[in-house]
């Protein structure tokens, strides 16, 4: 059974490494550079809250939370997710976006917002559109791929 649970300082590794996967294939996340070990603590300890999804004892996919801005649009927050690789396909992602719907509705945040999901993240569009996240249009060429071209984003939100 899948455990989703805040990151320990023991999970930062296996976190990281799923994080840069993500980062490296250049189709999902904005950043360009992966992180160190100390830029992972760093940036994971940042977030109003880390969660990680662990499986037979192993991290198998993780999520950031935070504001998506400030002041008068700070009740609305955002959110990233990975999952490994070889664990896709395994409803992992899905346990994550719900525990970081109801952690997000606790820390008192009313939206969340996806500001540049891929338009060819197919299973992400999927999942997000079957727990009620509304597509809020296409910015062409939001996002620029590994090899050098432009793709599609397109901005989710629901409300909490």
């Amino acid at each position: 059974m899948i455990e989703i649970r805040e990151l320990r300082a023991e999970d930062i590794e296996e976190a990281r490494g799923i994080w840069n996967s993500v980062v490296e294939s250049g189709t999902a996340f904005p950043q360009m550079e992966t992180l160190s070990e100390d830029e992972a603590e760093r940036f994971f300890s940042e977030q109003s809250y880390t969660a990680v999804a662990v499986l037979d004892d192993a991290v198998v996919g993780l999520y950031i939370l935070h504001p998506n801005n400030v002041g008068r649009c700070g009740h609305i927050c955002n959110c990233s997710f990975a999952v490994k690789k070889d664990m896709r396909g395994h409803h992992i992602g899905r346990s994550l976006v719900l525990d970081a719907m109801e952690r997000g509705r606790s820390l008192g945040f009313r939206i969340m917002q996806f500001n540049a999901v891929v338009r060819t993240n197919h299973s992400a569009r999927h999942l997000y559109e079957s727990l009620g996240f509304t597509p809020l249009g296409i910015i062409p060429g939001g996002f620029l791929l590994a090899d050098g071209s432009y793709e599609d984003i397109i901005p989710y939100y629901k409300v909490l």
